[in-house]
Order: C-alpha cells, then sequence, then structure tokens
C-alpha cells in the first residue's frame, strides 16, 4: 500500500514521555511515624502529580491498602492523588497511604462494598436506559435512567437503589436516550454503518491493526477508509455486548504503517502508551462527526443497558458525542490513550453523559500492544521513508534507529528511537520530517492526501478533507 506525503506544514505535538512510578519507589510498606511518636511532615505531605503518574499510584495503593480502599480521584486544581480510605483498627494503612504522597480522606463505603451495591443494581435493576458507576468523589454508586424509564421501570430502578442503603447511591434522570454512538476518529465504514477508528495497534502476532468500539462491526467484517471504497481492513475479534465495546480490525496488507497517533486536523498527537482512567482527570475525545472535545472523567466501572443489551467495565465522562463518533480515541494531552467511544445520551449542543471502553482492557483482551510497547505496525518504516531520508518515517529514527528499522513504521515509539531524547518525542527529526512525511500517518491508499495525512492511521477517506474533520467516535446508521 502506497501512501503520500504529508506537507511540512503539518505539525507533531511533542509528548514527553510519562515517568512510571514503581512500586518500590513510591510505596513504603514500613512507612509510620517516627520513633519520637511526631509524624514526619515532609514525607505525609502529598505530592504533585501529573494525572497521568496518579493514576499508577492509585493503583499500587488499591492493593496496599485492601478491603480499607474505597477508591481514589485526581484534583486538578491541587495535581494531587485523593484516595479513600475506611477507617478501622489498623491505622498503619493510613500512614502509608500518606507516605507514598496521596492526599487521604476518610469515607464510609470501601470499594469492594460499592461493586456489590453495583452487582445488586445489575441483579435487580437491569433496564434499558439505565446505567451505574462508582464515583470516588461523592464515595457513591452514580444511578442515571434515561427519558425512557418511566412507570414501573423507574419505580423498579428507584426501590432497587434505595434497598442498597442510606449513603449508597445518588439516582439522576438523564433528558436524553442511551445508545451507541456509530461514527469514528479517522471514518472507517461497513454497509450502511460509519465509525471512528480508535487507535492503532500491534497484533500478537506482530500484524498492523487498529481498535475500534465493538458496536461498530455489527455494520460489517471489512471495512474501507472511503465510503463505498476497497476494503482496507478485516474484523479479528470484537465484544459486544457483555465485557466490554472493542474490536480489534486487523488491515489487510501486512505493510501497512499505522503510526501510534491521533490526527486532531492539522496536528497529530503521539500516543506513547495506554493508561487507566482516573476520575478528575482532564482528558480529549476525537470524533469523525464532532471533532475535538473535552471534559473529565467522572466515574470507572460503569455499566450502560443499551437496546443492543448489557456493557460492563466502561468509564463514563462528561465529554459529549454524536452517531458518528463511536470507536473513537479518548486521550491525554500527554499522550495516553485512555479510551474508546461507546455510547451514550445527548449531544455536542445540549451536553450529556459519554461512555468509553478502557483501552487497557482492550488490548489485553485482544493481544495487542500500544505506543512504545509495540508501534512497529507491520512495515519497518525503510520502505517508504527512504530509508530515513527524511526523518526515518516519522519515528524520529535519529541516529540510532536508523532507517526506522527499529523505529517501527513512523509510530514514533520505538525504544531506541520514538518518544526519546534523540527522537525529539516521535515528532520526526526536525522541521523536515513533517512527522513522518514519507512513511504518511494512514492506513489507505488514497487516504494520505497532501491536506488530510490520514490521521490516527485510519485513512481518513478519498477525498483529504475528511481526515481532518472526522477523527475520534461514535457510530452513524444510514
Amino acid at each position: 500500500m502506497s501512501h503520500k506525503r504529508i506537507p511540512k506544514r503539518k505539525a507533531a505535538i511533542a509528548v514527553g514521555g510519562v515517568v512510571a512510578l514503581g512500586a518500590a519507589a513510591i510505596l513504603l510498606p514500613n512507612a509510620n511515624a517516627s520513633q519520637d511518636g511526631s509524624s514526619d511532615d515532609a514525607a505525609a505531605a502529598p505530592k504533585t502529580l501529573k494525572a497521568g503518574d496518579a493514576s499508577d499510584l492509585a493503583s499500587q495503593l488499591s492493593g496496599l491498602l485492601g478491603e480499607a480502599f474505597g477508591g481514589s480521584y485526581y484534583d486538578g486544581d491541587s495535581q494531587q492523588l485523593v484516595v479513600n480510605v475506611v477507617p478501622g483498627d489498623n491505622n498503619n494503612v493510613i500512614v502509608q497511604a500518606k507516605a507514598a504522597g496521596a492526599k487521604v480522606r476518610e469515607v464510609d463505603n470501601s470499594w469492594s462494598e460499592l461493586q456489590s451495591g453495583s452487582q445488586t443494581l445489575k441483579s435487580d435493576a437491569t433496564i434499558a436506559g439505565t446505567s451505574w458507576s462508582i464515583d470516588p468523589r461523592t464515595n457513591k454508586l452514580r444511578v442515571t435512567a434515561d427519558s425512557t424509564v418511566t412507570g414501573a421501570k423507574w419505580d423498579r430502578l428507584e426501590s432497587t437503589v434505595k434497598s442498597l442503603g442510606a449513603g449508597m447511591a445518588t439516582l439522576t434522570k438523564s433528558a436524553g436516550t442511551f445508545k451507541p454512538f456509530v461514527s469514528g476518529g479517522d471514518a472507517i465504514f461497513a454497509g450502511g454503518s460509519r465509525c471512528s477508528l480508535g487507535f492503532n495497534v500491534t497484533a500478537g502476532d506482530g500484524s498492523p491493526a487498529f481498535l475500534t468500539a465493538g458496536h461498530c462491526t455489527l455494520g460489517g467484517n471489512e471495512w474501507s477508509d472511503a465510503e463505498g471504497g476497497q476494503p482496507i481492513a478485516t474484523v479479528d475479534q470484537s465484544t459486544f455486548p457483555g465485557d466490554g465495546d472493542f474490536a480489534l480490525v486487523k488491515y489487510d496488507d501486512p505493510a501497512t504503517e499505522a503510526p501510534s497517533e491521533v490526527n486532531t486536523g492539522d496536528q497529530t498527537v503521539q500516543i506513547t502508551e495506554a493508561a487507566e482512567a482516573t476520575v478528575g482527570q482532564e482528558v480529549i475525545r476525537m470524533g469523525s462527526t464532532t471533532g475535538l472535545n473535552d471534559g473529565q472523567v467522572l466515574g470507572l466501572d460503569a455499566t450502560v443497558n443499551y437496546p443492543e443489551g448489557t456493557v460492563t467495565g466502561l468509564i463514563q465522562t462528561d465529554v459529549c458525542a454524536e452517531p458518528g463518533d463511536s470507536g473513537g480515541s479518548l486521550f491525554t494531552q500527554d499522550g495516553l490513550a485512555i479510551g474508546l467511544t461507546s455510547g451514550g445520551s445527548g449531544d455536542c449542543t445540549a451536553g450529556g453523559e459519554t461512555f468509553f471502553q478502557p483501552v487497557t482492557t482492550a488490548l489485553e483482551a485482544v493481544g495487542a500492544t500500544l505506543g512504545a510497547g509495540g508501534a512497529g505496525a507491520g512495515a519497518g518504516a525503510g520502505e517508504e521513508a527512504g530509508a530515513g531520508e527524511e526523518a526515518g518515517a516519522g519515528a524520529g529514527a535519529g541516529e540510532e534507529a536508523g532507517a526506522g528499522e527499529e523505529a517501527g513504521a513512523g509510530a514514533g515509539a520505538g525504544e531506541e528511537a520514538g518518544a526519546g531524547e534523540e527522537a525529539g518525542a516521535g515528532a520526526g527529526a526536525g522541521e523536515e520530517a513533517g512527522a513522518g512525511e514519507e512513511a504518511g500517518a494512514g492506513a489507505g491508499e488514497q487516504a494520505g492526501g497532501e491536506e488530510a495525512g490520514a490521521g490516527a492511521g485510519a485513512g481518513a477517506g478519498q477525498d483529504a478533507g475528511q481526515g481532518v474533520e472526522d477523527n475520534s467516535g461514535l457510530t452513524e446508521s444510514r
């Protein structure tokens, strides 16, 4: 599959590497008050953290605190991780959480108790048009009913929420209707449906592929980057409804260059790795219908009862979306892949709730890798990049990456080349590279385009304008 050049003016947003916080460096299992009985104020002071680092710390603390863990969230104003702790006989866990750098808040409900309440809702109130998620900021279950839940259905939901006990859940009504959003990041088409490409990945067998929403694959198994165009990719695995809403779609041409980036229209954001969502985290969604929109993560482990069936394990946000945005990418400004657009209610005029499939769960389920873990995407960048003549296929090839042989098809991720100090964070080796001029950023032959640059590797459609406007996703039935 051939690709056109990306114009030099097409900038790439440099992404600073996010340093993972190791347990040995963060958690202090033996932390306690000093021998004279006074606390160490410096050790107990909450640390200032990036959202990605806060997510890593939260994962560590959830294991450390055990049954005392009541969830956590990121306070963007103070840039601190707030950890909920159910007080008990062993106050040492609170000392440990503070020593690790978290701000500790005592609460009534443990994470396991909130999960148990979620199971009760699943057993007694699985009603189309309802959803629930765990909201650590309120330490309660956030239960929502859309406009179709009335009469006996509302009474049943309300009584189930009350049965959980006071202080366990809040119940609100949404003006919209919960539904999957069919459309996309870079627009992709199958049958009468349009969806968005989420993130390019490397499948377990080393072939180039991408993630999108599982419900998008109900439109067909063969996907193209232009409406009515020739197929460029075939569905390999898909889940919907059930334990998620995700699909792995493999490019038909094993030499397809599928860079680890998101096309936002006139720029690209290099995606370095997948990360867990944290409540309070600022996120960005890209969709082929509505383009870029941002907001916050509101809840985790969300269950949504769509008309097509129940989907569990989602992320709840206040980011708007519309039909056509399904499958599109949810990410952070510093290049962390967070989610794939599933569905919700409302639109980008009135607002509403939107739910996302966690990328980490999808990758684990389909056996794929993303970013630095596997951005090669099949074609080793040498063929079309002119052996690194102009920055090694956009991987920022650098001296060590040579012809992009190790950088891997312009993904900006290779261990030696991408996102590194020499590679310029995967943005290409200076202005001449233009974020991978020769290698392109697209998946389809006709998607590259001088203006579109084919965005997040999905290909942007036959005409160049498509990839500029259409980036993210929900599904749009036609």
